[in-house]
C-alpha cells in the first residue's frame, strides 16, 4: 500500500474555551478526491487553515507524503 498524499492524526484547534476543529483524521491517497461538508460555523475554513499552514494545531498532526508538516 502507497504513502498517502496527505494525512491528518486527531487534528484539534481550540480557541479558547471553544473547540473549533475535534480530533479530525483524514486520509487522502493519491489520485483521490475527498470533500469536507457542513453547515456553516462547522470549521471547514478552520481545518484547510490548519492543513495549509495558516493556523497551528492545539494537538495532533498533518503529514505529506509521510512526513509531519505540523506547524
Amino acid at each position: 500500500m502507497s504513502t498517502p498524499i496527505l494525512e491528518t492524526k486527531d487534528l484539534t484547534i481550540q480557541f479558547g474555551g471553544h473547540v473549533a476543529v475535534d480530533e479530525v483524521n483524514l486520509t487522502v491517497k493519491e489520485k483521490e478526491l475527498k470533500s469536507i461538508i457542513g453547515p456553516n460555523g462547522a470549521g471547514k475554513t478552520t481545518l484547510f487553515n490548519l492543513i495549509s499552514g495558516q493556523l497551528s494545531p492545539t494537538k495532533g498532526s498533518i503529514f505529506y507524503k509521510g512526513e509531519n508538516i505540523t506547524n
